[in-house]
């Protein structure tokens, strides 16, 4: 089909999401309760603990002549796609099991893998302990490793269906509602003051004009709403925002390059056993 005649291109199909619900809850019967662990002692700071590269976008998203909302696909496609899970938990997991130390020397790119992988295999639902965390030699940051070794952490994060494929993935049909967003606008409140970083999943369900991952890391109170600070996979370079209006109990994401902007329905992941 050609521009102006498609709907916004869904990352995963209806049936796609109802398949993956049921093989979630199959995997999750045999799952043991996780316990959520302690949080970090320190704040999740967005120039120190996010990745410096961009998960790409495979489609151009932008407006038709007639205003609708609409895709076409992008050329040349980026190398890198479909990550925006995998990079919200891999920052989470630095964040939380990893320690960056420049006064040691750099080593090479195998021995930076390992390293890496071992992040990667640890719980985002809980914390090391600092005398546990996995050193990281050569740099003071997440950012400026990834810089560096951009590549390297590409190849060793994480496989693009593992967005698809998240355990959490089991909620999405369920319906929101306003009731459901207040109380969860509450935990993500609580959980920014024992300095977590919740890592949220975004989504529009049934039709799919948003299923996302980003990290929520700071908020500003007043009385009619909260201004959430986002690190976002997709626009790494500088903090996004995401609003919770207390009147209407909605969350709404502002406009950007792959979404018109509006109301998103979301909930936490990466947080329990069912999560």
């Amino acid at each position: 089909m050609k521009i102006g005649a498609r709907r916004p291109r869904p990352h995963l199909t209806h049936l796609t999401y109802v398949t993956l619900c049921c093989l979630s809850l199959l995997v999750l019967s045999g799952c043991s309760t996780v316990q959520r662990g302690k949080v970090s002692a320190r704040h999740f700071d967005f120039p120190k603990d996010t990745f410096a590269f961009t998960n790409g976008l495979v489609w151009v998203y932008e407006y038709d002549a007639k205003g609708n909302w609409t895709t076409h696909d992008r050329i040349p496609r980026p190398d890198y796609w479909q990550h925006c899970f995998v990079l919200a938990r891999a920052a989470k997991q630095f964040f939380l099991h990893a320690r960056f130390d420049p006064s040691l020397p750099k080593v090479d790119d195998e021995a930076y893998r390992k390293l890496i992988k071992r992040v990667v295999h640890t719980n985002p639902r809980r914390s090391s302990s600092e005398a546990s965390k996995v050193i990281i030699p050569g740099y003071p940051d997440l950012r400026h490793f990834s810089e560096a070794r951009e590549k390297l952490l590409k190849q060793t994060c994480g496989a693009a269906w593992e967005s698809y494929f998240q355990r959490g993935h089991w909620h999405v049909p369920i319906p929101f509602t306003r009731r459901s967003q207040q109380r969860t606008a509450a935990r993500l409140l609580k959980g920014l003051a024992r300095n977590d970083a919740p890592v949220v999943h975004l989504i529009r369900f049934p039709r799919i004009t948003i299923n996302h991952a980003v990290i929520i890391f700071d908020a500003k109170e007043d009385p009619k709403s909260i201004i959430l600070s986002i690190y976002d996979p997709n626009q790494p370079s500088a903090p996004r925002t995401l609003i919770y209006d207390r009147a209407t109990r909605t969350f709404n994401f502002p406009a950007n390059d792959y979404f018109p902007g509006g109301r998103v329905d979301l909930y936490e992941i990466y947080t329990g056993w069912l999560y």
